[in-house]
């Protein structure tokens, strides 16, 4: 095995904090990770990790070392695609994750298309609605949608997702239509939804005149999830906010209907995320450039246009 083997295979198990789960996402055995990291240590004459029955850390010259095997590996494999310009060049697993519906309905069709144009890259595409530690599961990029927290990652913008608020004409037969915001407290519903985060659930919102509004709507039904979300709606069990790309077809075929379009919340960012690095892999580039593509063309195009 050579050294930058070994610095790879170093640097996952720091940002793994587990010989164990470092060599899941390595395809690796356990005891393969832990000689290498042996060899290493004997190589630089320094330990460099601190091992518990629970958990692996760096010392303090593990940690100095660390930041080094990163430019040393980001200056290699620059080195290594210096002068690959074809797309077959491209090389390598993509590990990406990122929300369920998106990675669903929009990534996963169009994934033949990008395989073909890059047949050398292989693809894990991770889909759920948590939040996911990119690090500590070995992902090359994740995408968010909603504030970010600062996770010391680099974050790629990709645009920002339109929130509208539907539900059933059966619904809306039922309870009527309302005409503003102070209708929704005379005899209205709204199916909650609780994040899978925290498990909070999320209050109805609007913006008006610059200003951020809420308000606790009954709802005898909680989801925590899209999927759900929708499907309630669909059933008429209450009024909804959520992304207009996820009921486009829906509301192209009646079975929901806008309501208060005029209060509607805040649209929420969506961007992809990576580690920090210096150099970016190529495989992470492409990507990067054929989601953001993707979505402008799938996800934020106008509600109105044909599904």
């Amino acid at each position: 095995m050579d050294r930058i083997d070994l610095f790879r295979i170093f640097a996952r198990v720091v940002e793994a904090a587990s010989f164990t789960h470092a060599a899941e996402t390595l395809g690796m055995p356990r005891s393969s990770v832990s000689a290498a990291v042996q060899q290493l240590e004997s190589r630089v004459g320094a330990r460099l990790l601190t091992r518990t029955t629970r958990s692996v850390a760096p010392t303090p010259d593990g940690a100095a070392f660390y930041e080094h095997c990163l430019r040393l590996v980001a200056d290699v494999e620059e080195a290594e695609n210096l002068f690959r310009q074809s797309e077959s060049a491209v090389q390598g697993v993509l590990r990406v994750n990122m929300p369920g519906r998106i990675g669903r309905l929009i990534v996963a069709p169009a994934l033949p298309d990008f395989l073909v144009t890059y047949p050398g890259l292989s693809v894990e595409l991770g889909v759920t609605d948590k939040a996911v530690n990119l690090v500590e599961e070995g992902l090359d990029c994740v995408l968010r949608v909603g504030p970010l927290q600062d996770s010391g990652l680099i974050a790629r913008r990709m645009g920002e997702l339109k929130l509208i608020n539907v539900a059933s004409p059966a619904y809306l037969h039922q309870h009527g239509v309302p005409q503003c915001p102070a209708d929704l407290l005379d005899g209205h519903e709204a199916v909650n939804y609780a994040s899978p985060q925290n498990g909070r659930v999320e209050q109805w919102e609007w913006e008006e005149n610059g200003q951020t509004h809420t308000l606790d709507i009954p709802g005898r039904v909680t989801v925590n999830s899209a999927e759900a979300l929708i499907a309630c709606a669909l059933a008429g069990l209450g009024m909804i906010q959520i992304p207009a790309y996820d009921v486009r077809s829906y509301l192209h075929t009646g079975q929901l209907v806008k309501v208060l379009p005029k209060w509607c919340a805040a649209p929420l960012p969506m961007a992809l995320l990576y580690p920090h690095r210096r150099h970016l892999s190529m495989r992470v580039q492409v990507f990067a450039a054929w989601l953001e593509e993707l979505v402008r063309q799938q996800v934020l195009r106008p509600v109105s246009a044909a599904p």
